[in-house]
């Protein structure tokens, strides 16, 4: 069965059906699914009642799988993270970000699965990087490209929040120590398309090198807003067994915590990338 592709805004996203992500895919699935987040940067897959161990497959598919030092994970499949609001603080989600810009090679991409949904709210924000840095003016491109920023774990994953028990605190301070502040640059250069784009965000950036510090907080200040602004942007409402596939190098994302007291559980398989260039 071919893939039908539905794009869904000019800046990033499309709804991708015609294929059954739960079954082992063939090569050339595989090669349309990764032609089509290189071009829609975020692709979204409706009535996929995966379980771990199949979205763990899938995601393998597009690289080696990361396992998150903080957030608890799928037992017997630790590539799968669990982002349960019973059970953990998932507020760091609701602001803008990258995934684990912390590591040396962050994220190639992340699959994400609703496995447990609020009646309505929770849904989830995704901006494209490249239409951001492509509507900058030539000259705030040309200063920006060759800067760098530094990315911290505990701008996230503070301690007041993340280390209230003995074993939750041993876990972070272990991750503080694998995981010091590193600098990457603030455009990134796609590794396969060669496309630029800001590579910096709220989640995890704390400040631009070369500038003073108040320099620094000034330009992350407009480059957080501007990289954000609506038309860089699309927003999904989730409905249960619906997946998403997005490519972490060039988009930050926001999932809106607009459902308290109600339960949200999202299952995440997170592909792990390369150094940013």
């Amino acid at each position: 069965m071919s893939l039908t592709i539905t794009p869904l805004s000019p800046a990033l996203g499309a709804q991708i059906s015609g294929v059954d992500i739960s079954r082992d895919i063939t090569a050339a699935q595989r090669d349309a699914i990764e032609q089509a987040l290189l071009q829609h940067q975020v692709l979204f897959f409706r009535d996929q009642p995966i379980n771990p161990e199949q979205q763990a497959r899938f995601a393998a598919r597009f690289g080696d799988l990361h396992i998150h030092p903080i957030y608890p994970n799928v037992p017997n499949t630790p590539q799968v993270l669990v982002l349960d609001t019973a059970v953990t603080d998932v507020r760091d989600n609701a602001v803008w970000h990258t995934d684990v810009t912390f590591l040396p090679t962050p994220a190639l991409g992340a699959v994400l699965s609703a496995k447990q949904l609020p009646a309505y709210g929770g849904d989830t924000l995704w901006a494209s990087g490249i239409a951001a840095f492509e509507a900058l003016s030539a000259p705030l491109r040309g200063m920006l490209d060759g800067l760098t920023a530094t990315h911290d774990f505990t701008k996230s994953f503070p301690l007041e929040r993340f280390g209230t028990t003995a074993e939750d605190l041993a876990r972070w301070e272990a991750t503080r120590r694998n995981n010091p502040p590193l600098s990457h640059p603030v455009v990134r250069t796609h590794p396969v398309s060669g496309r630029k784009a800001l590579f910096v965000n709220e989640g995890f950036t704390t400040r631009i090198n070369e500038l003073s510090e108040l320099e620094s907080e000034a330009l992350l200040k407009l480059l957080f807003a501007h990289a954000t602004r609506p038309e860089f942007s699309i927003r999904w409402r989730w409905q249960e067994h619906d997946v998403a596939f997005w490519d972490n190098r060039v988009t930050q994302h926001f999932a809106v915590d607009d459902y308290r007291p109600n339960r949200r559980v999202m299952h995440r398989a997170t592909i792990l990338g390369d150094v940013p260039f």
